[in-house]
């Protein structure tokens, strides 16, 4: 089992979405998607990228209620 703090290329994080890299890179400029630039790439944490799979991060714009 891959280690949850491995660090992913936005291609890699792309497969693990099922997602197209335009849309990862998306995501992550919207902030959606936590990842870090790293000259001209993205980089994304394999946690981060498994929270937002099960909706664990709050989304970009999303308002709460409480």
């Amino acid at each position: 089992m891959p280690e949850d703090n491995e660090v992913l290329t936005a291609d890699e994080a792309a497969a693990l979405l099922r997602v197209s890299t335009k849309t990862v890179l998306s995501l992550a400029r919207a902030g959606s998607l936590p990842g870090e630039k790293v000259g001209r790439a993205w980089r994304f944490v394999r946690s981060d990228v498994l929270a937002y799979v099960r909706g664990a991060l709050p989304q970009a714009g999303a308002e709460h209620n409480e």
